[in-house]
């Protein structure tokens, strides 16, 4: 038998479901390869003592299912509260802080059958595309352990490529889900925002930059966990059911046209060998019978860029405000997230109204882009991942970064109007090491681009044929 940890999240189910394989046996297995390579890793941090973990397996073996994910250990980025699981957000603020309930995606989780096993890591309130904190340290990539592994949601993409676990949660306000997938050779998936409710809490209405989603080694375990994810809740606005079975094992995109922004006519500086490897992946589309189309820039970069900084700003100062107005866990907050703050704190309505209005202008330029082509496709990064003692790229390809996110700024077209986006491997540079493509599409389309995602896979599967560490 193939090992456990090896195993798509369905084929687990499924093994559960017929009584192939027990929860504990799984758990043990989980728990094995934790053992084995988190300590090179650092991946799931906060992880549950070993007999607890084994008793609650036990307890599901005995019990009638829940739901898909029943019996199946699922560790919880570090962002999102876990009722009895340390929850840190990767700063010295929240270093011990232990919740007394979970928030909504974790409840979800749990209600599907999860067990809850710990936390990925993740930056410091997932800010920075580099997962490392005070708390709990740096976590390496599994292609080489001396190289970032991107982020925020960094911990849960080298679990998934390390197989530590099968499923894994992220979170996705400038390419926290899609930089890291790419890094580690893995899936994930930021949904249509509104799709996936967040915790209801504070302000509902005026942040729609940032948005909760899954990940994992295969587009169908996406769409699975994207289901328990989503569905309307009450106490919010957003949230919406999600179908996973509009997603097809033998999804055909025989016709589609597919259009190639690379670097944005050049606007977005990319490391050598990246556009390359980009698309050579692309060609898996047109094998496929897609039509792949390069396509001019078609809206100002500059003009997103603004328009992202300033609602970003703003959002992370909202977020934080109660942090910030406290002096004592003000000073204990990174230089990067005071910079966020201090930013956002300062903008008038006036100029927010405007950065919104330019988004808004940029969500209409692509429903006319739509009109044409079925999805677009950019990297999912613009650098190689780079070692693990560089806090983030001062230059890209020899263009300075005047931000500590603008050598992200490829993600950003995606995250400014809340379109779906699906970040696949793309396969390999010179240098041995992974990058990504992302594909996305309309508001409201993530089962088409889902379908794309896994006709894609079906020809490619990089997780499978290039696992790490094996």
């Amino acid at each position: 038998m193939t090992e456990l940890t090896e195993c798509s999240a369905r084929e687990l189910s499924a093994m559960l479901a017929a009584g192939d394989v027990s929860a504990v046996e799984l758990m043990q297995a989980t728990l094995d390869r934790i053992g084995e390579v988190n300590g090179k890793l650092n991946a799931v941090v906060s992880l549950r003592d070993e007999d607890s973990l084994l008793r609650e397996a036990a307890e599901a073996d005995s019990r009638q299912r829940t739901g898909w994910l029943h019996g199946i250990p699922v560790a919880v980025k570090d962002l999102v509260m876990t009722r009895g699981i340390r929850t840190t957000m990767g700063s010295p603020v929240f270093a011990d802080f232990v919740p007394e309930d979970d928030d909504l995606l974790a409840a979800r989780l749990r209600a599907d059958g999860a067990i809850l096993i710990g936390k990925t890591n993740t930056p410091e309130f997932g800010l920075g595309s580099n997962t490392f904190n005070p708390v709990h340290g740096t976590t390496r990539n599994p292609y080489d352990t001396g190289r970032s592994c991107g982020g925020s949601s960094g911990g849960a993409a080298v679990a998934l490529a390390a197989r530590m676990v099968s499923v894994a949660d992220g979170s996705d306000m400038m390419g926290s889900l899609r930089n890291p997938a790419a890094w580690n050779n893995v899936y994930g998936m930021r949904p249509s925002f509104g799709l996936v409710p967040d915790e209801p809490q504070g302000d509902v209405f005026l942040h729609p930059l940032s948005t909760l989603g899954p990940m994992a080694r295969n587009p169908l375990d996406l769409a699975s966990l994207l289901q328990t994810l989503s569905g309307p809740d009450p106490r919010q606005p957003w949230g919406r059911d999600f179908d996973a079975d509009r997603v097809k094992e033998d999804s055909d995109i025989r016709g589609l046209r597919i259009g190639w922004l690379g670097d944005w006519g050049g606007a977005y500086a990319c490391e050598d060998g990246i556009l390359e490897v980009c698309e050579t992946a692309l060609g898996k589309f047109e094998e496929l019978g897609a039509t792949v189309e390069p396509l001019p820039p078609p809206h100002p970069s500059e003009v997103l860029w603004e328009s992202w900084i300033t609602l970003r700003s703003w959002a992370v100062a909202a977020r934080l405000e109660p942090v910030w107005n406290d002096a004592l866990r003000r000073g204990r907050l990174k230089e990067d997230a005071l910079w966020e703050i201090e930013r956002g704190r300062g903008f008038t309505a006036m100029e927010l109204h405007h950065a919104s209005l330019s988004a808004s202008a940029w969500f209409r330029r692509c429903s006319e882009l739509f009109e044409s082509y079925d999805a677009l496709v950019l990297p999912s990064a613009q650098v190689w991942p780079f070692t693990v003692d560089c806090i983030w790229p001062k230059a890209v390809a020899g263009r300075p970064m005047d931000t500590y996110h603008r050598w992200m700024e490829v993600t950003v077209p995606v995250s400014l109007i809340g379109l779906p986006a699906v970040a696949l491997p793309a396969g390999f540079g010179a240098n041995g090491l992974p990058m990504g493509i992302q594909a996305f599409g309309p508001r409201g389309n993530d089962a088409a681009i889902l379908g794309l995602a896994q006709a894609y896979h079906s020809v490619t599967d990089w997780p499978g044929t290039r696992s790490p560490m094996s």
